[in-house]
């Protein structure tokens, strides 16, 4: 964005341009935004300077060229003059006449439109047609003000001749380009008025705004008309709308300063009417369109209506394109249809031209996400743009509304004819926003006091009021960018300057962190499983909801995505099986005929409710599956082996009961209940979650092996019990041999795996024998008994076993199944 010095000073109550430039631009950059480039504008107009055309005759050689004597007040020096004191120009524009004020551009003097081309333009003393011409009496567009080549300039202001020309317009000036990212927050910023605040700011001097600025025009203080109206149906889409009917006017150029202005800054001068809308956007970042009043009025009224556009309706926009807007864009419409795409670009029906009489004037506020999309969709981007998509102040309206007639009135004598039309007269404000000193101090590494933030902030017209220890902020209605406390912290040190704030380090302590108990059972439990040859995975925590219907989970009692990341990725998944089984697929594709996978990670239920801060609460779950092609392994063995081998390293153990009917848990959905146990740690009695096989239906609807099975388990109540548990379960390992056994049992049908194995290990214990039992098989011929078979390994700490003391060992262990069970050695 392009800024001028000139401008925002005229604004100004401070003197903005103190500073050297490089030492303005220096600091600009360091506490406003990037300058990617800065030029001194009045070095384009060194030498240049008012005269008066003192006679102007017919060139005897040429019909179309004039022969000017002109009087410069004799500043100029080493040039040619006559008897008089006054310099002979040969001038060729039309409106060249005795008795004007020119702008002379004299030999060895540049002319100022051919800064930017390849080469400079420097004029000398030359022949033309026989007669010398000193330099030449310029052009606006040569002089660089406008795009006027029609003739030469014509300066109204009563100035004596030889006075420099470049202070006549406030040319003496520098025009700073800012970098525009910087301001992609900042509203106000895209104005020459916010950056004038924010120079002055910068330098800790106090800006004042404008008094019209801050005054919010009364629409009672013009006469009531009932030849505008408006409606919005649009609400948020254009969160205001105001609008005027002025009329007495005249179409014509604007007056040179104002369009000096404009094309210094980049924007190109059309009309006053234009011109007008086109400053104001200038100098206050909120754009402003007229409309022709009498091509959109019906019957000596005008209804406007801002709607979003209805099936196939399309808008000629200015310059002759034919859109059809997308169903979201705001349209501004007329009773005979659209003239306006809101807040992107008029439209050709309505646009003002040298006939125009009246217009109706719009400033609004439109949603800035809204027309950036609309922007992006249509291909279209201009100024209006630019500064709609940053989110202009719907408080800001009354204030340019009211400067805008103001100037109507003075530069073409127009006036208000409607009362303003206002959709939103009490717009929502800044909330005040409060503050501790030492929060701010904290992360600035600074030591402001109460004052002195309070003068930083009240300095760029933040209004401060001190409290306990604190201050309540309350930001000015141009700074919609202030919400949090970090905000305040960051515009102090911002102002301050960020570079002036001290560099010291923070003092830290150096003493060893306490590791975190989750993130370290976490990694204990990541190194078991995979020592046990398991494969850890991670997955997203969002799944399909044909995912959970496939695993007997309820989509309703998942947390639904409003803006997935993915169709495939709909809801948060309630556990972490769905997550684990849904890859089992793929691997066995892929050649794997036999792996483990687990995961810890987090699931999300509503059936757990939200946590102390309203928000879904989180379950933190370790989770394996296994799977296997061969389905002559016994799957719930094979799992559980993996959760023993887990329970064993943490040195607890494990109890496994029986599941009587389906517990009705989303943990719980995919397991068949009658080949699953629930888990309960033996030590603290605290339940741990479930194991076992999952059901066919979930076996068929994902493609599993027929031998699949795995475990869910709770983190929280794993750590709980670690740390209730102070027992330990250390042995030392026998250097002597172990003897190992296996041994088989005939049972009835109705005696579980459960009480067998619970018998032989509480029988086990009795001894002094170090010892372990794995199971091996269940094998049924009949419906009547089960034959199952256990390994035994047994080993003594001082000694070699003999194979008479493990005979006798074996032999009172099946006494044991025999009285208890009824069960049979085989």
């Amino acid at each position: 964005m392009k800024v001028s010095l000139s401008w925002a000073q005229y604004y100004s109550d401070v003197d903005i341009r103190s500073l050297p430039t490089d030492d303005l631009v220096k600091l600009a950059t360091e506490r406003l935004g990037g300058v990617e480039s800065y030029e001194d504008l009045s070095k384009h107009y060194e030498g240049i300077v008012v005269a008066k055309v003192v006679s102007c005759n017919k060139h005897p050689n040429a019909d179309k060229l004039n022969i000017c004597k002109v009087d410069d007040g004799g500043v100029v020096k080493d040039v040619e003059r006559d008897d008089n004191g006054l310099v002979q120009v040969v001038c060729g524009a039309p409106n060249a006449r005795e008795g004007i004020l020119v702008a002379w551009i004299p030999p060895s003097a540049i002319v100022p439109a051919s800064y930017g081309e390849k080469e400079l333009f420097v004029l000398e003393a030359r022949d033309l047609r026989g007669e010398l011409s000193n330099g030449m009496l310029a052009s606006p567009r040569e002089l660089g003000i406008s795009d006027d080549h029609a003739g030469i300039l014509e300066i109204d202001e009563d100035i004596k001749p030889g006075t420099q020309f470049k202070d006549l317009y406030s040319l003496d000036d520098v025009i700073i380009d800012i970098e525009n990212k910087m301001f992609t927050h900042r509203p106000d910023g895209f104005g020459q008025l916010g950056v004038a605040r924010e120079l002055a700011g910068i330098q800790h001097k106090q800006f004042k705004s404008p008094d019209w600025y801050n005054t919010d025009i009364q629409p009672s203080a013009i006469e009531a008309s009932d030849i505008l109206k408006v409606k919005n149906e649009t609400g948020e889409l254009c969160p205001r709308y105001t609008a005027v009917v002025i009329d007495n006017i005249e179409v014509k150029p604007s007056p040179i300063w104002l369009q000096s202005y404009l094309k210094r800054v980049g924007v190109r001068p059309v009309n006053n009417v234009v011109d007008i809308t086109n400053y104001m956007m200038m100098l206050t970042a909120q754009p402003l369109h007229a409309f022709d009043f009498d091509k959109i009025a019906k019957d000596g009224e005008v209804e406007i209506t801002v709607r979003k556009p209805t099936e196939d309706e399309k808008i000629t926009l200015l310059g002759g394109r034919e859109i059809e807007p997308h169903n979201e864009a705001v349209l501004i419409c007329s009773k005979d249809g659209p003239i306006a795409l809101g807040g992107v670009m008029g439209g050709a029906n309505s646009e003002v031209d040298a006939d125009t009489k009246r217009i109706v004037l719009e400033c609004a506020t439109f949603d800035m996400y809204n027309i950036r999309k609309t922007s992006m969709i249509h291909g279209i981007f201009t100024d209006a743009v630019t500064r709609f998509n940053k989110g202009q102040p719907a408080a800001q309206l009354p204030a340019v509304m009211s400067k805008a007639i103001s100037m109507f009135q003075e530069l073409i004598g127009s006036k208000p004819t409607s009362q303003i039309v206002d959709t939103n007269p009490d717009p929502v404000r800044n909330c005040p926003v409060e503050v501790l000193v030492q929060f701010i101090n904290d992360r600035l590494g600074s030591s402001f006091d109460a004052e002195e933030i309070t003068k930083l902030l009240t300095n760029v017209e933040f209004e401060v009021e001190q409290i306990d220890g604190g201050l309540k902020v309350t930001a000015p209605f141009w700074r919609t960018d202030i919400e949090l406390s970090e905000d305040i912290v960051e515009e102090v040190g911002r102002l301050y300057g960020f570079n002036q704030l001290p560099t010291d380090l923070p003092k830290r302590d150096i003493s060893p962190i306490k590791p975190d108990q989750k993130l370290a059972l976490k990694q204990k439990v990541r190194e078991i499983l995979s020592r046990a040859g398991a494969n850890e995975v991670l997955t997203y925590s969002f799944v399909h909801g044909d995912l959970l219907n496939k695993v007997g989970q309820k989509t309703e009692d998942s947390y639904a995505l409003r803006n997935a990341l993915s169709p495939d990725l709909q809801y948060y998944r309630q556990s972490l099986t769905p997550s684990l089984l849904d890859l089992v697929h793929g691997n066995i594709k892929s050649g794997y005929d036999e792996f483990a996978l687990f995961e810890l990670n987090k699931a999300h239920n509503k059936i757990h409710g939200n946590d102390g801060d309203g928000l879904p609460g989180e379950l933190d779950f370790i989770t394996l599956v296994f799977t296997s092609k061969n389905q002559k392994n016994a799957a719930y063995f094979n799992a559980r082996r993996y959760l023993d081998y887990l329970a064993s390293s943490l040195e607890l153990t494990l109890v496994y009961s029986p599941i009587n009917k389906e517990p009705g848990f989303p943990v719980t959905s995919s397991f068949d209940h009658e080949r699953s146990a629930l888990v309960t740690i033996k030590e603290t009695d605290t339940f741990l979650g479930i194991v076992g096989e999952y059901k066919h239906d979930v076996i068929r609807q994902l493609k599993l092996p027929t031998a699949t099975a795995g475990f869910e388990l709770g983190l929280e109540g794993l750590q709980q019990a670690l740390i209730e548990n102070t027992k330990t379960s250390y042995r030392s390992l026998s250097k002597y041999p172990s003897a190992t056994q296996d041994i088989c049992y005939k049972l009835s049908q109705q005696i579980s795996f459960g009480q067998i194995d619970e018998c032989l290990r509480g029988e086990l214990a009795k001894t002094n024998y170090a010892w372990e039992l794995y199971p091996i098989d269940i094998f049924s011929k009949t419906e009547e008994f089960k034959n199952i078979t256990f390994r035994l390994q047994l080993s003594d700490n001082n000694r070699t076993l003999k194979t008479s003391e493990v005979n006798t060992l074996i032999e009172s262990l099946s006494q044991k199944v025999s009285q208890e069970l009824d069960g049979e050695h085989i």
